[in-house]
């Protein structure tokens, strides 16, 4: 192969390296924002780890398949015309994803916003479980390429109580075009 040829290959791929890096980057920063802290592996499209019993106290791994990767495509095609539509697709897939977890890691019955009466019982997901969970589905859509208009960025915290708000923390998608986090 002649130098000229040689070079501009090696050049083509140092920009598709570059070019992408930064994705990488921001996956990886994601996925170590919201797991490391509770041994839990980050989700691919064909297993997620689902926390759940407050603050990820138990781990259920469960297996995605082609026919659960399915609905969220059908979910998501038709929200290629603005971020608000693809908002509201994700939220609709969220809820179905919900469904879908419940069955495999025993949460079904799951109390909404529940509180510390419910603590530690193995059925009930707290914000720390919720917003796990529901930034693996982000990660998921992402890596599987149905999100158009945003990306996943890490779980976001507040409240410390002696800021004299409560602990919360939830999921956050980024909208590319603004910067908005939602």
């Amino acid at each position: 192969m002649p130098v000229p040829v040689l070079f501009r290959c090696f050049a083509a791929v140092a920009l598709v390296w570059v070019i992408s890096a930064p994705a990488i980057a921001d996956m990886a920063a994601v996925e170590h924002a919201a797991y490391s802290d509770f041994s839990v592996s980050a989700p691919t499209p064909t297993t997620v780890f689902v926390c759940h019993g407050y603050g990820c106290k138990y781990r259920d791994e469960v297996d995605f398949t082609a026919s659960d990767r399915a609905p969220l495509g059908h979910f998501l095609a038709g929200s290629h015309s603005s971020a608000a539509a693809e908002r509201r697709a994700v939220a609709a897939a969220g809820a179905w994803f919900d469904r879908r977890i419940a069955a495999a890691a025993g949460t079904k019955g799951h109390v909404a916003r529940a509180g510390v009466a419910h603590m530690n019982e193995v059925a009930q997901f707290d914000c720390i479980d919720s917003s796990r969970n529901t930034t693996s589905l982000l990660l998921v859509l992402e890596e599987l390429h149905l999100l158009r208009f945003h990306s996943v960025d890490s779980p976001e915290a507040r409240g410390h109580l002696f800021d004299g708000r409560p602990p919360h923390a939830t999921a956050v998608l980024t909208e590319n075009a603004s910067g908005v986090r939602w």
